[in-house]
């Protein structure tokens, strides 16, 4: 006979959560959970404060006082009237006349922030301790930015955007009161990534249980699985990380000449996917993902000078002026901003004969390209209702809110943004001309390319300003999307393998061999690749024995031969070229760090300026004819992008060639290479499966079937137990006895 405990109990104080921990503790063979309920839940008494000497809250942090001169003191060392910070609308801040305290009874369980809230603004001293004439208060910021400070101590604070704020709601998307816990947490079918690291083929694994069945022969058991086929049926039934694959079919549907034969208009496409709202929804509800996301956009300063600074996506202009546009629809207000990144990176593991043939027709070409966008768009169409009107999901965190969707910045090397924008090669995200990338051009807008499609002849855009009019971009189909704006910085391929390896380390080649006959540049090359391979054995470097001289180069090699190449060069090439380097290599520094501030812009824009004025000695000794390079003239964005974007190694390319090898190139190494593209579903799926199974196991041993949620003042916990044998001798009911009288009853059924 199995019985359960159940008991109820109203949590006061900190004191009273520590008599339900020694309880739980104390108690053998038994598990108690605590669900911290809603602080509104109806109760048969009104909730009543213990008597203390302390009657006088701070108002700003969780401390109480005896008297107002303590608290007084308190409030100038722990809380200081901060400065004000510059206004993020470049607005000048409007004065604010001093409003009445409001008296009301703080929250005993309020965390400690500063709100310059135009409706809060006393958080020097207290109004009836100070003369307003004799200490004029500072104007606050306007009422669409709630400040907090940030990390240890008061050197960092948050300007927030109240207008997309966060709020937790419940599943009907009403908003909680502050501080409510959440609802009761349950096991999230999501993943944290790949951690089985040995996969192996099928042959291998019914060897590896034959010998696990020989293992267990003599305790006549056998493994858990038969044979390969019986482990990926198990994996396929796993309901955790289960969204489903989907695709449709495109075909060409244009014009067609009389006499015009070809094979791939009369082919069909097929274009597999899956539902980006439901992979959405899925991160956000990832428990291991609760403390590492950002609910509102925010503009962080330093105290000292009131600087600012950039780190993670939220805290850049673009998120900022996107939850602007959004909060001028009331109903949105309070909704959590939700940016969708995109990235795309092309792998062509077979191409077709027909798709040879006619792999140069422009008609094909075209049909490709258009493809590509009506496809996303397609994709990407489930998330268009949840742009416009808030939709609740669930968090991490355990709570719900109301959020709003955008196309974000997309992740791409130079070829496929090429692709995305609809421009021609040799031009960029500007309106710069193709011969003169250097000079100061304002960026391309979607207005501003539309405006030229309808008036501009055909030929005029391909040649002048580089656009194919008869491309229509995916981004077009979507609220406030602007590829030309949302082109993300690409470190790896426009400073690493760009500027660096493809454009400086080559050109130091071509001058050698210029400014000297072949032999004598070959014994110079030769010494170079000498010094490389002598570098030594160090942390953080990586050694070249054959110096550069190898074929296929990858990022992170072109990464280590930054830090080694500029000594290895010095003395065979002029003063110049040893600056051209030294400027490239501060610039690739600077906008790889993960905190950048206003005097990091300023080194980054000396930097640039400097491999400007040095990279001419290249131009005067004939090396190259002219600088109206896309890669390096990318560099010129990088500030501008920043402001939008903020560090752009949280954007960089590294991060989807790192998932691209994952899912596209390892799963077609293991393939039979026929029909390949439906095993690199399949192994993904089963990688996925197995990835949320893992979580989910994680989850449920530390807590057998719910998560604990933490119990706070004011609220009421529930404590049950799982099915345990009745222990001899207790009662049919059981009074646990506790602080205050309260009575716990635990009624034992079977």
């Amino acid at each position: 006979m199995f019985y359960r405990a159940y008991a109820c109990i109203q949590v006061y104080d900190t004191a009273h959560i520590q008599t339900i921990k020694s309880l739980r503790n104390s108690v053998n063979d038994t598990r108690f959970y605590l669900i911290a309920m809603p602080n509104d839940t109806p109760r048969s008494q009104p909730r009543r404060r213990d008597h203390s000497t302390l009657q006088l809250p701070c108002g700003t942090c969780s401390r109480w006082f005896k008297t107002p001169s303590g608290r007084t003191r308190h409030r100038i060392s722990a809380h200081p009237v901060m400065p004000v910070p510059p206004q993020d609308n470049h607005q000048p801040p409007i004065p604010q006349e001093p409003q009445p305290p409001n008296l009301a009874q703080p929250s005993r369980d309020e965390g400690h922030h500063v709100d310059m809230d135009i409706h809060e603004g006393h958080h020097g001293a207290d109004y009836h301790d100070i003369n307003m004439d004799e200490h004029p208060r500072q104007p606050s910021p306007q009422a669409d930015v709630h400040t907090e400070f940030v990390g240890c101590g008061d050197h960092l604070y948050r300007n927030y955007h109240t207008g997309l704020s966060g709020k937790p709601c419940d599943i009907n998307g009403a908003f909680l009161p502050p501080g409510a816990p959440p609802l009761l947490l349950r096991i999230f079918q999501t993943t944290t990534g790949r951690p089985f690291q040995n996969q192996m083929p099928a042959g291998q694994i019914d060897r590896l249980l034959d010998l696990w069945a020989s293992t267990l022969a003599k305790h006549n058991d056998e493994p858990p699985f038969a044979d390969h086929r019986d482990l990926y049926n198990v994996i396929d039934s796993s309901p955790f990380g289960d969204v489903p694959w989907q695709h449709f079919t495109v075909a060409y549907d244009g014009e067609r000449l009389a006499d015009e034969d070809r094979p791939w208009m009369d082919d069909q496409y097929e274009v597999w996917f899956r539902d980006p709202r439901e992979v959405v929804r899925n991160m956000l509800a990832n428990p291991t993902y609760a403390n590492e996301i950002d609910y509102r956009p925010y503009r962080e300063y330093s105290t000292e000078g009131d600087k600012r600074q950039w780190k993670d996506f939220m805290s850049g202009d673009w998120a900022w002026d996107q939850a602007d546009e959004i909060a001028k629809d009331p109903s949105t207000l309070g909704s959590t901003f939700v940016p969708v990144i995109l990235g795309s990176d092309k792998t062509t593991v077979s191409v077709g004969t027909a798709t040879q043939e006619h792999a140069k027709e422009p008609s094909f070409r075209r049909f490709r390209r258009q493809l590509f966008h009506s496809s996303l768009s397609k994709i990407l169409d489930p998330l268009k209702p949840g742009m416009s009107t808030p939709e609740v999901t669930r968090f991490g965190d355990g709570h719900y809110r109301r959020v709003i969707y955008r196309l974000g910045p997309y992740i791409a090397d130079y070829e496929e943004q090429v692709l995305l924008a609809c421009i021609l090669i040799l031009f960029y995200m500007c309106v710069a001309n193709r011969d003169n990338l250097d000079e100061d051009a304002l960026p391309r807008t979607r207005e501003y390319t539309e405006a030229l499609i309808e008036e501009a002849l055909s030929d005029d855009l391909w040649d002048d300003f580089g656009i194919v009019a008869q491309l229509v971009p995916f981004m077009n189909d979507f609220p406030r999307a602007d590829i030309f704006q949302m082109i993300s910085p690409d470190i790896l391929h426009q400073l690493v393998k760009g500027a660096f390896k493809d454009h400086l380390v080559m050109w130091v080649e071509k001058y050698l061999r210029l400014m000297h006959r072949k032999r004598k540049a070959q014994k110079i090359m030769d010494d170079i690749d000498r010094r490389i391979a002598a570098v030594a054995s160090f942390s953080g470097l990586q050694r070249f024995p054959q110096g550069r001289g190898f074929k296929q180069w990858t990022g992170d090699d072109s990464k280590a031969l930054m830090k080694v190449y500029l000594p290895a060069i010095e003395g065979h090439v002029p003063q110049d070229v040893m600056r051209t380097f030294r400027a490239l290599l501060d610039f690739c520094y600077l906008v790889r760090r993960n905190i950048i501030t206003e005097d990091t812009l300023l080194e980054i824009d000396d930097a640039l300026s400097r491999f400007h004025r040095y990279r001419e000695i290249f131009k005067a000794t004939g090396v190259v004819l002219h600088f109206s390079l896309p890669r390096q003239h990318s560099l010129t964005h990088y500030v501008r992008n920043i402001r939008l974007f903020a560090a752009p190694n949280g954007l960089c390319s590294s991060i989807t060639e790192n998932k691209h090898i994952e899912a596209v190139k390892e799963p077609w190494r293991r393939s039979s290479r026929y029909n390949a593209l439906g095993q690199i579903l399949l192994t993904n799926q089963r990688l996925d499966k197995l990835a949320a199974a893992r979580v989910n196991f994680t989850l449920k041993a530390r807590n057998d079937e719910w998560v604990r949620a933490r119990p706070a003042v004011g609220s009421t916990v529930l404590l049950w137990t799982r099915d345990i044998a009745r222990p001899k001798g207790i009662a049919t009911e059981k009074r646990f006895l506790c602080r205050r009288g309260e009575s716990w009853t635990g009624l034992w059924s079977g």
